[in-house]
């Protein structure tokens, strides 16, 4: 069983500025190195009878690897002796870096998703460095011994568990300061085994939105705290009194560090907030269905109208821009994707994901197709008189496809069932 836990970093004056040093260091070679992929991928990317007829064939180079750029790191610290400052693990996790990212662009990860063009690592883009191979016995008491850096002070707030082995350590800056991220593993417990049979007594079902942030099949209704609307005002102060400084000076970088800080402080609350709910759901069922959405699809821009003449005409992207804004501070897909199965995996218990797909717009008891606009928040279904908010309905319907009770692919509206119903009997409608 592997896990991590984080600590925070006490670094002396002179410790912080070695490992800056070390992250700028480090960022330079990243981009050259990266550059280096780059250049052999223009270069060899088109085959020769795709190429223009008029064109100047670049002659062909060998494709950088993982080992040669490794072995290159020789070179680089006879060159340039300051980087002989560096851990060599440290400099040999940076080439890994550079080829892992440079994998996913061409060909993606284990579900082939693939990511958009690498771009280079400005100033503060490149945080975090690691230690591959890490010790128990770096840890002496309240510090741990670094290799080149020292012995740094640690925050432990919490302890180690017992049995297990430090693997790695990544060493990373935030806004508030440094964190060292302790990778432990233990062989002898076991990947936990989770065979939990869903049913309708130990399942739930999990409507998610922005009016109430979930809606469970029992009825209960969880709002969200809008942290950053909360914040809001003084973010703008902030970013308003930045502006106002000039660019380069002392006084605009403090109050980007007070913004950054502010915005770490929403991100831990809203992180928080997503975990006291997911321990709270968890406690009420064994087996948690939710809604298989793609987000990213729910927040893209409206798109453009014209009229005949070609002017641009009103799409309402300025109302959608603030339902995007609530999305992003609500972390519905933070909440589904990450926290929610990381929290039901260690109780032991299944996170199960449901085609949504109208669940909103049927009923739950029978099945009748309801429609509604976004702006009707009331379930009131003309076919078995059931009433109940719309996002309990959805929660309920959620549990029941995913325990296989209900199919909507075969619900009709009522009027169609009828109309089906009177040419099965050769009769006309009443």
């Amino acid at each position: 069983m592997r896990i991590a836990y984080q600590y925070k970093l006490l670094p002396s004056t002179l410790q912080l500025v070695t490992m800056n040093r070390w992250l700028d260091m480090l960022r330079q070679q990243y981009n050259w190195m990266l550059a280096d992929w780059f250049d052999w991928w223009e270069m060899n990317r088109c085959l020769v009878n795709a190429c223009p007829l008029v064109c100047n064939i670049a002659e062909p180079r060998e494709k950088p690897e993982y080992y040669g750029q490794k072995r290159s790191l020789v070179r680089l610290k006879r060159d340039r002796p300051w980087y002989k400052e560096i851990h060599s693990q440290v400099l040999q996790d940076m080439v890994k870096r550079v080829k892992l990212a440079f994998a996913r662009y061409l060909k993606g990860d284990c579900n082939g998703k693939r990511s958009g063009k690498l771009r280079f690592k400005g100033v503060n883009r490149y945080r975090s460095f690691t230690y591959p191979q890490a010790s128990i016995d770096w840890i002496d008491s309240n510090k741990i011994e670094l290799p080149k850096i020292g012995a740094v002070k640690v925050v432990w707030h919490r302890p180690l568990p017992p049995g297990f082995e430090v693997k790695s350590a990544i060493l990373s800056r935030k806004a508030d300061g440094w964190y060292i991220t302790l990778s432990l593993q233990d062989d002898s417990v076991p990947e936990q085994t989770i065979d939990v049979v869903p049913n309708w007594d130990n399942s739930i079902g999990l409507d998610m939105g922005l009016e109430h942030f979930v809606a469970d099949s029992e009825g209960e209704l969880i709002d969200y705290p809008r942290f950053l609307r909360q914040a809001k005002s003084k973010l703008a102060k902030l970013q308003q009194k930045c502006d106002a400084r000039p660019k380069g000076s002392v006084a605009r970088k403090k109050l980007s560090q007070r913004i950054a800080r502010l915005h770490q402080k929403i991100a831990r609350q809203r992180y928080q907030f997503h975990c006291e709910t997911a321990n709270q759901l968890l406690i009420k069922a064994d087996v948690v269905f939710v809604e298989d959405f793609n987000l990213s699809n729910m927040t893209k821009r409206c798109k453009p109208k014209q009229d005949e003449n070609g002017t641009f005409l009103p799409n309402g992207q300025a109302a959608k821009a603030g339902l995007n804004k609530s999305f992003a501070d609500a972390g519905i897909s933070q909440f589904v994707n990450q926290i929610l199965p990381f929290k039901a995996e260690k109780a032991g218990k299944r996170r199960i994901k449901v085609n949504p797909t109208g669940t909103s717009q049927h009923c739950c008891v029978c099945l009748n197709r309801v429609p509604k606009e976004l702006s009707d928040r009331w379930h009131s279904c003309p076919e078995c008189k059931a009433e109940m908010p719309r996002d309990t309905n959805s929660g309920v319907l959620i549990k029941k496809v995913g325990l296989g009770l209900a199919s909507l692919k075969k619900a009709q509206r009522a009027t169609a069932r009828k109309e089906a119903r009177a040419l099965c009997v050769g009769t006309s409608l009443p």
